[in-house]
């Protein structure tokens, strides 16, 4: 463990401005343990976003589609891209290697267009019933348990492809993955108490199923399937947690 990890992994999920020496990034997947912490950090102040704006009386759903937006700003929308590059991928393609470079393609289809669409609304709608609950911190613990999720899955499945941002990182150990896994759960309990022990269930689950998804379609991980991942075990957590 090397705490400069965390620096890193907030430079790579993030657009927040951290500086690092490129030698910073050699350590790839090994500083992988440290995502769900970079999570915390997006969570916390979109967290203090919201709640500025309900101490100025701003309703729930206005809150909800604030944060939403600010946390794609933040995080680039890398993990909405994944998801948008995976539908048109997986949907879009009879063949793995067509499924791949569909996904590669900057261009979005109308199975991407269709996730993102259905994904924002689900999230600004399951946020904005958790700001109506007063729960900004369970916040907190989505975003640790979501980006906890991607590890596991990282961990799990081999490279689809010989390039690309998954596979320039490689791949963390269990060991590795144990770790932000423990600290995403960890996270969860103090924001949300006996909570997590179901956060942690649906988190497991909705990873298990991109997971399978993802190997029965292109063998295998991207780092498109990482950020689907993201987004969807945040949607899962959400609408379990408030729907």
């Amino acid at each position: 463990m090397n705490f400069r990890d965390i620096a890193v992994s907030i430079a790579l999920l993030t657009r927040l401005p951290i500086r690092l020496h490129s030698d910073s990034f050699a350590r790839g997947a090994r500083a992988a343990w440290a995502y769900p912490l970079a999570g915390v950090t997006v969570a916390l102040l979109s967290a203090a976003l919201a709640w500025v704006m309900l101490l100025w009386g701003a309703g729930s759903a206005t809150v909800a589609l604030l944060i939403l937006a600010f946390g794609v700003v933040v995080t680039g929308a890398m993990h909405e891209d994944g998801l948008a590059d995976c539908s048109d991928g997986f949907w879009g393609g009879w063949t793995r290697e067509r499924r791949l470079e569909i996904m590669k393609d900057s261009q979005i289809g109308s199975y991407g267009v269709l996730a993102l669409v259905l994904a924002m609304a689900a999230r600004w709608w399951g946020l904005s019933l958790m700001i109506e609950a007063r729960a900004l911190l369970t916040l907190i613990a989505i975003a640790a348990l979501s980006r906890g999720a991607m590890v596991v899955v990282m961990a799990a499945l081999p490279h689809a492809r010989s390039n690309g941002l998954s596979h320039a990182q490689g791949r963390p150990t269990a060991l590795t993955a144990a770790m932000a896994v423990g600290i995403a759960a960890i996270v969860a309990a103090i924001s949300c108490g006996a909570a997590a022990v179901l956060m942690l269930a649906v988190s497991a689950l909705t990873a298990l199923g991109v997971a399978m998804i993802a190997r029965a379609k292109i063998g295998g991980q991207t780092g498109d399937v990482l950020g689907a991942t993201q987004v969807m075990v945040e949607i899962a957590l959400l609408l379990v947690l408030f729907g």
